[in-house]
């Protein structure tokens, strides 16, 4: 079966804690505009869903596609289920499959979308996302980071803020010596009924409690496919983040 892939990137203006964060300047354009055109060097289609009008010029403005959504849409799975169906109304085609690309990851590698994109041509996932060994064990304490456990076939167990496992008396500047960690990148492939299956089910607690939607698959008592990438992109989640982008990233 031929695959036609969709990758979209919500993008909110609002964030509650860096408002405004998609359009940011990083060495003379908008964040959104990196990731938009390093997700279009290895995807056919791309579109941006955003439901702020200043966000639709700016991507209009450097030639970008993209669709206005709702305000009411608490997590960026549904909102890629509305710009799904409006994009696909808009071009009159249909889409097997649907990336969705974190909006705030400027220094996101071509090649790490390449793996997301492979795990679907590979098939039989409903749902796959990337991570990535944290070799550093600073890295491992940094602010706005998710940790992931998997099991011995790559399929996640749990998804969390905190670093997991837990490294009983051993100090935790040594842990990564102790064991292997997984941070996890924020983006996900879906099959387009995995996609609207997601988007059916109701948020669950454990979602709720660590504020990352990923655990409501995992709740619900399905699997998530793990690509393991190495990256070295820093998601842009506060003011701190985009000063340790410019420093790491310079052009």
């Amino acid at each position: 079966m031929k695959r036609n892939i969709l990758g979209i990137i919500p993008a909110r203006y609002g964030s509650s804690r860096f408002k405004g964060k998609p359009l940011v300047d990083i060495h003379g354009k908008p964040m959104i505009q990196w990731v938009y055109e390093v997700s279009s060097r290895v995807l056919d289609e791309v579109v941006v869903a955003t439901d702020d009008s200043r966000i639709e010029s700016v991507v209009k403005s450097f030639g970008g596609k993209v669709v206005m959504t709702s305000e009411d849409h608490i997590n960026g799975t549904t909102r890629c289920v509305e710009a799904l169906e409006k994009y696909e109304e808009i071009g009159k085609k249909s889409y097997t499959d649907i990336i969705n690309i974190q909006g705030d990851e400027p220094m996101i590698e071509p090649e790490v979308l390449n793996a997301l994109k492979k795990s679907l041509e590979l098939g039989g996932a409903a749902l796959a996302t990337l991570i990535s060994e944290v070799k550093d064990p600073n890295d491992l304490f940094t602010e706005g980071e998710a940790f992931v456990t998997v099991d011995k076939n790559l399929n996640a167990l749990y998804f969390s803020r905190s670093v997991i496992p837990f490294v009983r008396n051993v100090p935790k500047n040594e842990w990564t010596k102790h064991h292997l960690f997984y941070k996890h990148l924020g983006m996900y492939a879906y099959s387009r009924e995995g996609l609207y299956r997601f988007a059916s089910l109701s948020p669950s607690s454990l979602e709720m409690a660590e504020s990352l939607e990923q655990n409501r698959w995992l709740e619900d008592g399905r699997k998530i496919k793990c690509a393991i990438v190495e990256s070295k992109s820093i998601p842009v989640d506060t003011p701190k983040d985009l000063e340790r982008v410019l420093a790491a990233w310079k052009k």
